[in-house]
């Protein structure tokens, strides 16, 4: 038996994990690279502590926990942070000609060879966390963002990051500005500022223009957080480098303007999505970050509580209908879909997609972008695909009736239709369906399902603490003084922040027969509602109350995304 074949024996006969999750684990780790430990604690199958455990033991290696180890900055310098953050290691003790190096995946017999050849060194492997080596890869490799942008503006730093997409050909006018962007330190800047956002996790970068300096922001967690930032006569360069690279007119600075391109960054590839809109100080720019790597689209790993997750997949395997995702921009109401379809996708299935933007590209799966300065939207989209005997349709959003006009038709004909709607409750979504003038007989005849989703902020597990929440709050939320909650408190593995990561809280709404009577009936959301809650529904509030208790999150969290009930 080999020793990959042992880990998973030994995964199976700890009962952490059943067959049907390593199955899974493993369809997905096809999909999205990475060892097999990273793939089953993203989907939530099993935690880190304990997986760290059975490798330790099934490989004969020591586990580390780097926040408590102090490692010597010269150490740091002997593999360098591209190569660190392709294969997950950090150098942590060096003894003659032998480096100790932690890993996550022992198993990677081609980083180890790798880092043997870039050393010139024997490599002895230990185990850390895959939390904790990002965490001290972040601590020991990241120079401080101003000395590393006066370094760039010497030319002394070399762009680590490459444009896979073809640049559109520039006119004889735009000739002198491209010199001035690809020349210089413009390319060297722009990829600084993108890779730190990678790095950092973030979810969108916004790059604009003040009345006297420039401002750079992330988005973290559904969070802006402020970066170093060069200088302000480097805003329009900035700008335009970017327009080139998503094959936008760096000529016409009226407009606001959209586009698209992807970058090469280590061994993986990362989207971007563009807006350029012009402001009173220039252009702002921002760019929303699709990091594939960073994507579960798995139903079970998106942090709905279990029997949601099982009434969503019941719903799904109905042969048509149509179910709604909802909420505000941003919210993970997307990626719940491609959830969704990942789930009931299958070679026998006919599946199209209709979507502005297209977010991820899902292998086997036909994807339309909307072009609506050609005529290509979402309504003459879906009836040409109607014509395409789908069985599966999602609609990336209903804006206007003629869209949902058409998707009820489908679902009424025999095709399930997935689709998004913005409204901030699932019972706001039938209302919301009326209002636009669809009949209510439509809709209980067609809807199926409607999911409303908010993400939280998760307590960073390195520094949070217990703490009480006051008494007339405790009746209100269903807690008593014995239930443990906590709070964010801050530390470097979470940027002084207190939380490291999402979770999405989910409300359900299944289209009963009481529920469609009273849909029949024109009844309000409140209504409609209160007899969803008597069929067991939760809501966004209490799926909240849900996460509080576990631990997951803090009561602040909690009382900002959701609404009182």
């Amino acid at each position: 038996m080999g020793l990959k074949e042992k880990i998973l024996k030994t995964l199976k006969d700890s009962k952490l994990v059943s067959t049907e999750d390593i199955d899974k684990a493993l369809e997905l780790q096809k999909e999205t690279g990475g060892s097999l430990g990273e793939v089953l604690v993203k989907l939530g199958l099993v935690d880190e502590k304990s997986l760290l455990l059975i490798l330790s033991k099934d490989l004969g290696l020591p586990p580390i926990e780097l926040s408590r180890f102090k490692i010597a900055d010269n150490l740091a310098k002997i593999v360098s942070s591209q190569y660190a953050r392709k294969y997950k290691v950090i150098p942590v003790g060096k003894i003659g000609n032998t480096l100790t190096m932690a890993m996550s995946d022992p198993l990677n017999v081609l980083a180890l060879d790798d880092l043997k050849t870039l050393t010139g060194l024997e490599i002895n492997p230990v185990l850390a966390s895959s939390q904790d080596i990002e965490d001290a890869i972040l601590r020991f490799y990241q120079e401080s963002a101003k000395e590393e942008i006066e370094n760039i503006l010497d030319d002394g730093v070399a762009s680590q990051l490459e444009v896979i997409q073809d640049e559109k050909k520039p006119g004889q006018e735009q000739a002198v500005v491209l010199k001035d962007i690809k020349e210089g330190p413009v390319v060297k800047i722009t990829n600084f500022i993108l890779k730190n956002a990678i790095n950092e996790k973030a979810s969108d970068v916004l790059i604009e223009p003040m009345e006297k300096r420039m401002r750079v922001r992330y988005r973290i967690d559904g969070v802006l957080r402020e970066r170093e930032a060069p200088p302000a006569s480097m805003q329009p360069l900035i700008a335009s480098r970017i327009k080139v690279v998503s094959n936008l007119d760096i000529a016409e600075h009226r407009l606001p303007q959209d586009g698209r391109f992807r970058m090469r960054i280590g061994n993986r590839d990362v989207d971007f999505r563009v807006s350029v809109v012009p402001t009173v100080f220039g252009e702002k720019v921002a760019l929303r970050i699709l990091d594939k790597t960073q994507a579960v689209l798995d139903l079970s790993g998106l942090g709905f509580e279990e029997d949601t997750v099982e009434h969503i997949q019941q719903v799904s395997l109905r042969p048509h209908g149509m179910i709604i995702s909802c909420g505000p921009t941003g919210c993970g109401k997307t990626t719940t879909l491609y959830s969704i379809i990942k789930y009931i996708d299958s070679p026998e299935k006919n599946l199209i997609t209709v979507e502005d933007p297209i977010e991820y590209e899902l292998r086997g799966i036909n994807q339309v972008q909307v072009r609506t300065e050609v005529g290509l939207t979402f309504a003459s989209s879906l009836r040409s695909i109607l014509r395409q005997d789908p069985d599966i349709v999602m609609v990336g959003e209903i804006r206007d009736y003629e869209t949902v006009d058409i998707a009820i038709k489908a679902a009424l004909t025999g095709h399930l239709v997935l689709s998004t709607i913005h409204t901030t409750t699932a019972c706001g979504s039938v209302t919301r369906l009326i209002n636009m003038g669809v009949e209510p007989f439509l809709v209980t005849s067609s809807l199926m399902g409607v999911i409303a989703q908010r993400l939280v902020r998760k307590l960073c597990d390195g520094c949070k603490e217990e703490t009480e929440i006051p008494d007339y709050l405790m009746g209100i939320l269903g807690l008593d003084k014995a239930t443990k909650v906590y709070k964010a408190k801050g530390c470097k593995r979470c940027s002084n922040s207190g939380y490291k990561g999402r979770i999405a809280l989910c409300e359900f709404l299944e289209i009963t027969e009481e529920i469609k009577d009273m849909i029949l009936k024109r009844a309000s959301e409140s209504e409609i509602k209160e007899e969803a809650r008597k069929k067991g529904m939760r809501t966004l509030r209490e799926e909240g109350v849900i996460k509080l208790k576990k631990g997951v999150t803090s009561l602040e969290e909690v009382l900002r995304v959701t609404a009182q009930d």
